[in-house]
């Protein structure tokens, strides 16, 4: 049985490629773990995640960064990209191996601009609590 971290993010990534409004924005289902080297833009990269004990009862606490990158000029890809993430997410109702999803919130999103100067980030903040099943 995964941990409940192995199945969430496998489930958010199911959930993210069946997404018709997200793999029309990325031109594809371009969500990936770690992207390949020549992985064109935009895509959506599973980031960063903070674990932690919720309750006695088992429940965990998972605190989760997406990432958007574009190269689009300008800010708006990656702004509607962001928004895409949170309305597949928000509240989603994902199934996970081994586990029981609570809930699924959206915290916060950052939009910035690389060092680069070509390419946008948009990172996408969301907290779950999954319990045992």
């Amino acid at each position: 049985m995964p941990t409940a971290s192995a199945a969430l993010r496998a489930a958010i990534h199911a959930a993210l490629v069946a997404d018709g409004a997200l793999v029309a924005l990325l031109g594809g289902a371009r969500v990936y773990d770690g992207p390949p080297r020549s992985a064109a833009f935009p895509y959506v990269t599973l980031g960063d995640a903070r674990i932690s004990e919720a309750s006695s009862e088992g429940d965990v606490e998972h605190q989760l960064t997406l990432h958007a990158w574009s190269r689009q000029g300008g800010h708006k890809q990656a702004h509607l990209i962001a928004g895409a993430l949170l309305n597949a997410l928000d509240d989603a109702p994902l199934t996970l191996a081994g586990h029981h999803l609570v809930n699924l919130r959206f915290s916060i999103a950052d939009i910035r601009r690389e060092a680069d100067g070509r390419t946008y980030q948009a990172l996408v903040r969301f907290r779950a609590v999954t319990a045992p099943a």
